[in-house]
């Protein structure tokens, strides 16, 4: 009888790793060569990019605090940590998504508008909005150690929460990145993000993420025809970032 062979650790650690250094900028080893279906099975260790990205974004914000830099400087350089530590993946996705999504174009036109390298008003405007928003938010964190509480859940919520839309709505390009991200392991990713359920109105962030996250890419995929793509994964993952992040900055302001 043949031996069953087993899976060695570095094969079970192959997804998690490809997740890390796919949606972070983390000094890390890169994985090689991706092999068929591995980009799917990373996209269930998604929220441990979140904790990353929220751990970078909170711990600067809190030792600017500590070491008595104004709020406001404070904030400014947690957001560019944010940005930093995600390559502008996301934020990149949100800006090229805006350009195509609000312009008054065919669905065939919009998709061509996607694959442009090149800003209009519309990703101008919607990255603007969105880096004000995001640099309000926190200013209006506060600094015990709850507020390092919020930016990793907001961070884990939405990468939780856009596995909704990459799994419901068909891919716009076959061919594409995002395509071969589809067909997330809901379960390892739910797993992953239970610990931040023990922070205070967690739910709530969860909830306003996976909203954001579906509502986003319901109206993207009426405006391209029916599929999404890379790009308005970035955008749901801002999204519902930002929304996980108001909700829970507000609900802590009034304890």
């Amino acid at each position: 009888m043949a031996a069953v062979k087993r899976a060695s650790p570095l094969s079970w650690l192959r997804p998690a790793w490809l997740a890390l250094t796919f949606l972070t900028t983390l000094p890390l080893p890169h994985v090689g060569e991706v092999r068929e279906g591995e980009f799917a099975r990373a996209s269930g260790f998604y929220p441990l990019a979140g904790y990353a990205v929220g751990t970078v974004a909170g711990l600067i914000w809190l030792g600017c605090a500590a070491a008595g830099v104004p709020s406001g400087v404070g904030a400014a350089l947690g957001v560019a940590a944010w940005l930093a530590v995600t390559g502008m993946l996301h934020f990149d996705g949100l800006v090229d998504a805006a350009d195509a999504l609000f312009v008054m174009k065919s669905p065939a036109e919009r998709l061509r508008i996607l694959g442009d390298v090149h800003i209009g008003a519309f990703g101008l405007a919607t990255g603007v909005v969105a880096l004000l928003l995001r640099f309000s938010l926190l200013g209006a964190l506060g600094t015990s150690w709850n507020a390092l509480g919020i930016t990793v859940t907001a961070a884990v919520a939405a990468r939780l929460a856009v596995l909704a839309p990459m799994n419901l709505y068909p891919a716009a390009r076959q061919e594409s990145l995002g395509a071969r991200s589809r067909e997330g392991r809901w379960p390892v990713a739910c797993v992953l993000a239970l610990p931040t359920l023990t922070l205070p109105h967690a739910w709530a962030g969860f909830v306003a993420a996976g909203v954001a996250a579906l509502a986003t890419a319901a109206f993207a995929a009426r405006r391209l025809g029916g599929g999404i793509n890379g790009d308005v994964y970035g955008a749901c993952i801002e999204v519902a970032e930002l929304s996980a992040l108001t909700v829970l900055v507000t609900l802590a302001s009034r304890l």
